[in-house]
């Protein structure tokens, strides 16, 4: 038997078609590869493995990398606070290195040397993948007939249609893609910059508008910014995440559109569901302000930003990203306690945080209310200091102006 093709496989329509379609040109068995970084459950595992087989390939194999997506990249998304344009928690996009990965390690162990993926030319996740795969395994051919092609979606839906082969939900309309993080989707809507995609193409709160829960109050755990518990339960990180999800995406917590920068240099713009990361983001962020000095607050806002850039484009293999890491890590050392959440529609407000290592119950002075450690002469002091500089450049500007008077 020919060296086969290893696919990496997500179920959707790219994808699905590039079984059939490498398998008619190249004459090579196809293997597909998914990669589970979250949104897979067993029903879902069981249907895109019957969906590979009945495409025409050989082997479908199916790996589970959530906790190492979560140890390797969702962590320091969380430590840093990260969003992207203030607003987008790098839903998908973070976990295509973790998946590059894992398909590289598999593409040895079966024994071939050939890589296939379904990215585009227009997207980010063609520079992702092939950034990732040419830093850990440069060996390898890297096939991608969606992107140098030039196929459009409406070609692969007929390709299928036509030998009557399995099309994925949504068929043409919206490009669906799951992770632990949460949910992206594209569609004719998210070409332009107006208007949202229809109620019924949200995945994980259809109708949480129109048919609005009652709020609901819960706990989140964290120990050394890692969630670790729920409600009074200890979990993994990866069950945290999961169990928020079930609980806020029903709420809309978390649905958004971002548009942004793309990595190629255009405009892009994508409705996304991101409800775990929505309430671990704000509860870690205000837990933090609880914990943390503000210049260790300042100092990580400034390598948040950069970080998150370049997990982004697909760069988290460089070593400038070892070094915040490393910095991350260290200022979580305090950042342990319980933050209070309320879900209400379309929002997670927090309600309060608590922490063994809190700075305010440090302090034996009373914000607005009472000194502490100081006096009512010793504040005075401090604000005639704190305002010299104002003072100097107001008299700098008062001298000059005089000295220009007297010349005339």
């Amino acid at each position: 038997m020919s060296q086969p093709i290893v696919l990496a496989y997500s179920g959707g329509l790219d994808t699905s078609f590039l079984v059939p379609w490498l398998k008619e040109q190249y004459q090579r068995p196809i293997i597909t590869v998914t990669v589970d970084t979250g949104g897979i459950d067993a029903e879902t595992a069981k249907t895109l493995e019957q969906r590979a087989l009945a495409l025409g390939a050989v082997e479908h194999h199916q790996i589970d990398a959530r906790a190492d997506y979560f140890d390797q990249v969702l962590r320091f998304l969380i430590m840093g606070n990260v969003r992207r344009g203030q607003l987008y928690p790098l839903c998908v996009g973070a976990e295509r290195v973790m998946q590059a990965q894992t398909i590289a390690v598999m593409a040895r162990k079966l024994g071939t040397s050939s890589i296939a993926h379904g990215c585009t030319a227009a997207g980010n996740d063609q520079v992702r993948f092939e950034v990732a795969l040419r830093t850990l395994a440069p060996e390898l051919e890297v096939i991608a007939p969606v992107r140098d092609r030039h196929f459009k979606r409406q070609e692969e839906l007929e390709f299928l249609q036509t030998r009557k082969l399995p099309v994925p939900p949504f068929g043409a309309a919206y490009s669906i893609n799951r992770g632990l993080w949460g949910v992206s989707i594209g569609g004719k809507e998210t070409l332009t910059s107006q208007g949202s995609i229809p109620d019924d193409a949200w995945v994980l709160s259809k109708e949480a508008f129109t048919k609005p829960r009652a709020p609901e109050r819960h706990t989140v755990h964290f120990q050394n910014g890692v969630p670790c518990g729920l409600d009074g339960k200890t979990m993994s990180p990866v069950e945290v995440i999961e169990s928020l999800e079930a609980l806020a995406g029903p709420f809309g917590i978390g649905r958004g559109i971002h548009l942004g920068d793309t990595i190629i240099g255009t405009k892009g713009r994508v409705a996304f569901e991101a409800p775990a990361a929505e309430v671990l983001l704000n509860a870690h962020r205000e837990l933090e302000k609880l914990v943390l000095t503000g210049r260790q607050q300042r100092i990580k806002e400034m390598l948040s930003g950069p970080y998150g850039d370049w997990v982004h484009e697909g760069q988290l293999l460089d070593p400038v990203c070892r070094d915040i890491e490393a910095l991350f890590i260290s200022s979580q050392q305090r950042v342990t306690g319980i933050v209070t959440v309320l879900f209400r529609p379309g929002s997670v407000f927090v309600e309060g945080v608590d922490s063994p290592y809190s700075l305010m119950a440090a302090s034996k002075g009373v914000y607005g209310e009472a000194t502490g450690e100081w006096t009512a002469a010793d504040a005075l002091g401090f604000s005639r200091i704190v305002g010299l500089t104002g003072v100097f450049h107001r008299r700098a500007g008062e001298l000059a102006t005089a000295q220009g008077t007297s010349k005339k």
